[in-house]
């Protein structure tokens, strides 16, 4: 479980990077950490966490949920976790989660004004979190 929960943080700090590359290039307006920073009205948990510092808490508070992730997908059947799709399909269903989940809980009206680029981008990047979470090489037998 160590294993699959440190793969998750790492995938989540992969996540960080692409996603740095796309708002830095241009392909994303905003990033959701940014979004749910920037809000005017912030979650009633996030008005505790000093504006300065709400960025940083809200990136590692997503560390923390690849980390949570990595352990899920970590929990399920080897014989699925083996599959070359299994991680990346399970990246993709976190990023729906949220989508259609997390951020209308959040009241993020941002998320319902995605340009398609912006869609693309964000699901590319929950991919390469699957990614980092499968084991996309054989194992040696012992």
């Amino acid at each position: 479980m160590a294993h699959a929960t440190l793969r998750g943080a790492i995938g989540a700090t992969a996540m960080t990077g692409l996603r740095t590359f796309t708002v830095q290039s241009g392909l994303v307006e905003q990033s959701p950490p940014q979004v749910i920073a920037n809000q005017r009205k912030p979650h009633k948990l996030l008005r505790r966490v000093p504006r300065k510092r709400r960025v940083a808490m809200i990136e590692l508070t997503h560390w923390g949920f690849g980390a949570v992730g990595g352990t899920l997908f970590g929990l399920l059947p080897e014989s699925v976790r083996r599959r070359l799709w299994a991680g990346p399909v399970y990246g993709v269903l976190i990023w729906l989660g949220f989508e259609l989940g997390v951020a209308p809980l959040l009241g993020l009206t941002h998320a319902k004004e995605r340009r398609l680029v912006d869609r693309i981008a964000l699901a590319s990047d929950h991919l390469l979190y699957g990614v980092v979470l499968s084991e996309m090489r054989h194992r040696p037998q012992t």
